[in-house]
Parts: structure tokens; C-alpha cells; sequence
């Protein structure tokens, strides 16, 4: 399957990742049809997408990209008429997404491709009820997806490689950077890399080694900003000097063997949840969610146009 001209996508599901797609697809100069069953749904997404489009407006507006290029379907509805992708991001369930799919998938030209944002499912559960299996792909973005570049792309058993390749050809045209996983795996890649990070952070804090706070700076102060740039591989090989991750692994390798040893495995349990929450929200202060958020975006724009500048 090969994507042809795209000008009209359809957003299915607008919590905060749809919305934040839209906004960024509206950015990049296209129609935008956008479509979720909350009732009252209509306000919320128009509200929430006029909140982006500042930050979508500084990292810079493609020719024709307008506002009123957006156009919201009555609750539920899948009338998705002229659309050339589709961008779904529905709840993380297996059930409602195979049902939802295969909806879709009756109601959609057969070379149209369906992409999913699920962070965690496997296209394998959710494509087997479809007609036409093979144009249903993961394309996983990282959130905000009106900031973050990362999409990751994986199909199912039954998606075709063509498939793969024109979501990522089309990712890649709006200015995100997709990466390809050659085989499913639960929670892709960045979100198995976070989840292993935090599960080390709360067990630090648990532990009563550091509060959260401090747990969080020795990260942000530290090795994300180098991970930033590049990833940990690449820089534990430039901690090798002129050797190398070679000369890295001779020297170091027993001692980050030791880290590996030592490393905590917290559960979730109803005793370990209300520490989490206490410690995280004694970190967070009297910041509202907003105040948060708004930092985030702020930093993130800052910190690309710093990347793109390298």
C-alpha cells in the first residue's frame, strides 16, 4: 500500500493526544476532520486545540494552515468522507479498539491507511476483526505530538510493509521523526525506556534514598541532558574516550553490572500507591496542572530549535 496525496485527515478520539495530533495536523496546512463520542465533546476539543495553537504557531505554520480548517463530526460519528489517513487515538482497550476498527475499517476506502496512537497495545489484537488488515499500522507519537517529533511506527502480523513505509513517509513529511520497530512489543520502545527509569526513581524514593524531588533533579540536571542530543548507548561510548564503548565495557562493565544487580522492582500494590502520590505531590507543590504543562511546552520548544540549530 502506498499513501497517496494526503489533504484531509480524520482524527478519531480527541482526549489530549487527538487533540494535540489535530492541532499539529492543522499546522501543517491540512483539513482536519475530527470525531469522539464524550458528549459534549465538541467545546472541550475546540477549546483544547485553540490552547496549542500558540505553541504550534512559534515552532512555525505551513502555507495554508488555518484554524478554521478544522471540522468537528457529531458525537460518535464516523462520517469520515474524503479522508486520505486516519489518525485513531481511542482508549487503551483491546476490546473497544478491535470494535472500533473494524467500523472503520467498513466505513473507509480500503487504501486508507488507520493509524493508532496506542502507547502500549499490539496491532496484532486490534486489526484481526478488519476487512482489510493489512492498512492498519501503530504510529505511536510521544506526548505532546504538537511538539514531540517521535512517532513510533509498528504493524501488526497482517499489516503490509507498504503500509509501514507510507505512514512513516508521511510522518516524516510533516515533520515528526518516526522510527520503525521490527517486531511488536508491549509499550514499544520510549515508553518501555521511561517505565524502567521511573520504576528505578520510585524504588529509589520508596527506598527513602531520595525524596522525589531530588530523585527527579538528578535526572533532569544530569543524564537527560545529555539524552537529549543523543541516547544512553552513544554516550557511555564516549565514555569510553578514544576506546570506545570497547574500552568502556573492559574498564566499567562490572561496575554497571553491579547497578544491574541492585536495581529495585516496586509494585503498584494499595500500600505503595498513596507514597507515590504524597511524594510526587510534595514535589509538585502548589503548581497547578496548567502551570506544569505550560513549563514543559515551553522548555521542549526551546530545547528543539536549539537541536535544529546543531
Amino acid at each position: 500500500m502506498t499513501a497517496g496525496k494526503i489533504e484531509r485527515i480524520g482524527v478519531v478520539g480527541a482526549g489530549t493526544i487527538g487533540a494535540s495530533w489535530a492541532a499539529w495536523f492543522l499546522g501543517q496546512g491540512f483539513d482536519v476532520v475530527v470525531t469522539d463520542p464524550a458528549p459534549g465533546s465538541k467545546e472541550r476539543i475546540e477549546a483544547t486545540i485553540r490552547r496549542f495553537w500558540p505553541v504550534v504557531e512559534k515552532i512555525g505554520l505551513a502555507e495554508g494552515a488555518k484554524l478554521d480548517r478544522l471540522t468537528i463530526l457529531p458525537e460518535g460519528s464516523l462520517a469520515l468522507d474524503g479522508v486520505d489517513f486516519v489518525q485513531e487515538s481511542g482508549p487503551e482497550d483491546v476490546a473497544l479498539k478491535r470494535d472500533l476498527y473494524a467500523r472503520l475499517d467498513a466505513a473507509l476506502p480500503a487504501d486508507v491507511i488507520i493509524a493508532s496512537s496506542s502507547s502500549g497495545l499490539k496491532m496484532s489484537d486490534v486489526q484481526g476483526a478488519c476487512a482489510h488488515p493489512e492498512r492498519c499500522v501503530i504510529g505511536h507519537p510521544f506526548n505532546p505530538p504538537h511538539i514531540v517529533p517521535l512517532v513510533e511506527v509498528v504493524g501488526g502480523r497482517s499489516t503490509a510493509g507498504s503500509t509501514i513505509e507510507a505512514a512513516i513517509a508521511f510522518y516524516r513529511s510533516i515533520g515528526k521523526y518516526p522510527i520503525r520497530l521490527n517486531k511488536e512489543v508491549t509499550g514499544h520502545i520510549a515508553n518501555r525506556l521511561q517505565g524502567a527509569v521511573w520504576r528505578e526513581a520510585l524504588h529509589l524514593v520508596l527506598e527513602g534514598v531520595a525524596s522525589a524531588a531530588d530523585v527527579d533533579e538528578a535526572l533532569s540536571q544530569g543524564p537527560g541532558l545529555r539524552w537529549a542530543l543523543m541516547g544512553p548507548s552513544l554516550t557511555f561510548h564516549l565514555g569510553g574516550g578514544e576506546g570506545g564503548i570497547g574500552h568502556f565495557l573492559k574498564h566499567l562493565g562490572g561496575p554497571v553490572q553491579t547497578w544491574w544487580d541492585d536495581l529495585g522492582s516496586p509494585n503498584l500494590t494499595p500500600e505503595t500507591l498513596p507514597l507515590i502520590e504524597a511524594a510526587i505531590r510534595e514535589e509538585a507543590g502548589d503548581r497547578s496542572m496548567a502551570d506544569l504543562a505550560a513549563r514543559r511546552d515551553a522548555f521542549l520548544v526551546g530545547l528543539l530549535a536549539l537541536k535544529a540549530s546543531l
